[in-house]
């Protein structure tokens, strides 16, 4: 089933609308819908390679706002909604998620968790949605996302747009040991300005 829905998707890169509906994918893929926005950003960059940025810029913040969403969804509707999305993934078990946040350290490291998901296959709706349900920090939970989508999303554009197709290849094979690399470097400086930040204010 995935497979069909993975080609389907693919084909919409050819749409007139292409860029409202990479939009609409990036919003959705960011709370239930399985297939990411790269399938769409690499053909429509390869076809309007000078209009890379403007395709990134729309993948990020389509995701973003999907993320809001699910956060939520976790936060409001997690009994209703959210529990079905994670069955839908297979995941049954959500009694221990509370506890991943109940120290600094488990903010640090539930942020780590959700910056690598924001590069990552892992699926990032799961952690938009988690978010939610144990109430991290909305704030933090933006500026995490914008940073991991927003880099994910520029490094594909960028690479495609300036290399060509030649690059598609090489972001299939190293895109995610170069993104979990990224993602560490990028929310180790966002949670020590949001640790300054806490300390300034308080």
């Amino acid at each position: 089933m995935f497979k069909e829905l993975f080609n389907k998707t693919i084909k919409l890169a050819g749409h007139k609308n292409s860029k409202k509906i990479l939009g609409f994918i990036s919003f959705i893929e960011s709370f239930i819908f399985p297939i990411p926005p790269d399938v769409l950003i690499i053909p429509m960059t390869i076809a309007d390679r000078q209009r890379w940025i403007k395709i990134a810029i729309i993948a990020t913040i389509g995701s973003v706002l999907g993320a809001c969403l699910g956060y939520f969804i976790g936060h409001v509707f997690f009994n209703e909604i959210g529990i079905k999305i994670f069955e839908l993934y297979g995941v049954d078990n959500t009694s221990f998620l509370k506890d991943k946040i109940s120290s600094d350290g488990g903010v640090f490291a539930w942020a780590t968790l959700l910056a690598i998901a924001g590069f990552t296959p892992i699926p990032f709706k799961l952690l938009t949605i988690t978010s939610g349900f144990v109430q991290f920090n909305i704030f933090y939970f933006i500026i995490v996302s914008l940073l991991t989508r927003g880099s994910r999303f520029f490094i594909i554009a960028f690479l495609v747009g300036n290399f060509g197709p030649a690059m598609k290849t090489i972001i299939e094979k190293k895109l995610l040991k170069i993104s979990i690399i990224i993602s560490i470097v990028l929310i180790v400086f966002a949670f020590l300005i949001y640790k300054f930040l806490q300390n300034f204010m308080s």
